[in-house]
C-alpha cells in the first residue's frame, strides 16, 4: 500500500480483529476516525501518526454497558460498605442529594479518564438521582469535553420513602418532570448518525424505585424517538419480595406488563430470572449487562452468563457504580466475568477469549451498535487499546497473548484510541484540565460527605 492514513498502530504481538479473527504481528489503519484495514507485518501503509505496539496485544477498545459515574464522590464510604443492597442504598441517597451539576461534571471527568486507563472506549452512564436539573447535561459536557465515546442513560426515580419507595423525596421527580427533560435530553443530545460520540437512553431506575405509569410511558417515549431503554432488573431477592407485595407479580412479568420486552432493553444484573423467565428475555432480544465486582462485594449473586449466551441474550461487562465496586476498570471486570464464569460453571464454563467478547461484542449488542463498536473490522469506528503487562508478570506467557491478557496482570491500557484519538498514551490520560478537575472533585467529594 502506499496511501497515507491518519494513524498506523503496528507490529502488535497478536491483534484481535474480532471474536473470529486474529493477526500475530499485526497492524490496523485508521483515517477520519474509522478503521480502513487490518493485516500482517510488511504491509502496513504510511501513516500521519506511527503507534508501535511490539509485543504488545491489541484489541477493539472495552464497552462499560453499566454505570453511575456520580458515586466517585462517595467512594469506599464506611458506613454503607457492609449492608445488603438496600442498606447501602438508604445510606448513601441523603449523601447523593447533594447533587449538583459542578458534582455531575467532575465525576463525569474524573470517571471517563479511569475508564479510558481501564481500556474502555465507549460507556454508558444511568444518572437516576435528580435532586437538581441539568446533571445529565453536565455529564454529556464532561464526555464532549474528553472526546469519549458515551451513552448517557436518563435515570428517574418518582416513588420516594413516603411512597413506599427507599429514596427521600429530596431526589425524586414527578412523572411529568421524568417525561418533560427526557424528551429535552433527546431532542438536545441525542446523536443517531453512525459513528456518534453522544447518545441518549432512557432508564428509569428500578422497578421499585418508579410507578408503573412512568415505566409505561418511558417505554412509549423510547419507541417514539428509537432511542434503546435500560434499568435494573432482577438484581436482589428483596425485588422479587417488593413486586410480589406492590404489584402481585415477579420483576420479570411487570417487566413484561409494562411495554419493556423489547430488543431496545438491556438491563443490569439480571441475577435471579428463573427458567422460564429466562427463556422469555432471551425470545425478546433483551440485553444483560453484567456487573462480576459488583456483584461479589454486595454478596447478592450472579447472572448465569453461560446460559444467557447459549440462549442467544446479548450480554455485556458493566463495572456498576463507583460507590459499589470503588473502580471503573474495565480490564478488571472482564478478568473477573472470567473467573465468576469458571467458579459458577467449571473451567469449561468461560476462557479469556469468551470474556473479551462479553466485554466487546456483546456489549456492543447491549447498545445496539454492533455494526460499528466491539471489533476492528474495516468500518468500524476506530476505538482500541494497545495492552500493557509488566514484563514480570508476564514472565513464561509465552504461548497465548488473551489468556496471559486476563490471567497474568494487572493489565493497563498503554494506549486507548476512541474516534481516532489518542486520548491514554504511554498508560497517562492525555486531558489537559484532569489535574484541575481532580482538584474540584475532591473539593466536592468532601462536601458531600463531611458537609465541608
Amino acid at each position: 500500500m502506499s496511501s497515507a492514513v491518519d494513524l498506523l498502530v503496528k507490529d502488535a504481538e497478536l491483534l484481535v480483529v474480532d471474536g473470529g479473527r486474529e493477526i500475530p504481528g499485526g497492524w490496523v489503519a485508521v483515517t477520519g476516525g474509522r478503521v480502513t484495514a487490518v493485516g500482517a507485518g510488511g504491509s502496513e501503509p504510511d501513516a500521519a501518526t506511527t503507534i508501535s505496539a511490539t509485543g504488545r496485544l491489541v484489541t477493539p477498545g472495552l464497552i462499560n454497558t453499566h454505570h453511575h459515574i456520580y458515586q466517585n464522590l462517595t467512594r469506599s464510604y464506611a458506613p454503607a460498605v457492609n449492608g445488603t443492597l438496600f442498606d447501602w442504598l438508604t445510606t448513601l441517597y441523603p449523601l447523593w442529594a447533594g447533587l449538583d451539576e459542578e458534582a455531575a461534571y467532575v465525576s463525569a471527568y474524573v470517571g471517563m479518564a479511569e475508564l479510558l486507563m481501564g481500556g474502555c472506549t465507549t460507556s454508558s452512564d444511568h444518572l437516576y438521582v435528580h435532586p437538581r436539573p441539568y446533571l445529565v447535561d453536565a455529564e454529556i459536557r464532561a464526555a464532549r469535553d474528553i472526546g469519549f465515546r458515551f451513552h448517557a442513560t436518563r435515570g428517574s426515580m418518582t416513588r420516594s420513602v413516603e411512597d413506599g419507595g427507599l429514596p427521600p423525596r429530596s431526589v425524586t421527580q414527578s412523572t411529568d418532570e421524568v417525561l418533560a427533560d427526557s424528551e429535552r435530553l433527546i431532542k438536545a443530545h441525542h446523536d443517531p448518525e453512525p459513528g456518534a460520540l453522544i447518545r441518549v437512553a432512557l432508564a428509569p431506575c428500578s422497578p421499585f424505585s418508579v410507578t408503573k405509569d412512568v415505566m409505561t410511558a418511558t417505554a412509549e417515549l423510547a419507541e417514539r424517538y428509537d432511542v434503546r431503554l435500560h434499568t435494573h432488573l432482577a438484581e436482589d431477592r428483596d425485588e422479587d419480595t417488593y413486586c410480589l407485595e406492590t404489584y402481585g407479580c415477579r420483576p420479570v412479568e411487570y417487566f413484561e406488563d409494562t411495554g419493556w420486552m423489547s430488543d431496545r432493553t438491556w438491563v443490569a444484573h439480571c441475577i435471579y430470572p428463573n427458567d422460564d423467565e429466562l427463556r422469555r428475555l432471551a425470545a425478546a432480544g433483551i440485553g444483560v449487562a453484567h456487573c462480576p465486582s459488583s456483584n461479589m462485594l454486595i454478596g447478592g449473586g450472579t447472572a448465569r452468563v453461560k446460559e444467557m449466551r447459549e440462549l442467544g441474550l446479548p450480554v455485556g461487562i458493566g463495572c456498576d457504580g463507583s460507590a459499589s465496586t470503588d473502580h471503573a476498570s474495565l480490564w478488571m471486570e472482564t478478568r473477573g466475568a472470567l473467573l465468576l464464569g469458571r467458579y459458577r460453571g467449571g473451567p469449561g464454563a468461560m476462557t479469556a477469549r469468551d470474556a473479551l467478547d462479553i466485554a466487546t461484542r456483546g456489549s456492543a449488542r447491549c447498545l445496539g451498535r454492533a455494526d460499528e463498536l466491539g471489533h476492528l473490522r474495516p468500518g468500524a469506528c476506530a476505538d482500541l487499546v494497545v495492552w500493557d503487562l509488566h514484563e514480570v508478570a508476564l514472565a513464561g506467557a509465552v504461548s497465548d497473548p488473551v489468556e496471559a491478557w486476563l490471567r497474568c496482570g494487572p493489565a493497563r491500557a498503554w494506549t486507548t484510541v476512541v474516534g481516532g484519538r489518542v486520548l491514554v498514551e504511554r498508560g497517562e490520560p492525555v486531558l489537559a484540565g484532569l489535574g484541575d478537575v481532580l482538584r474540584d472533585h475532591g473539593r466536592v467529594a468532601r462536601r458531600m460527605q463531611r458537609g465541608v
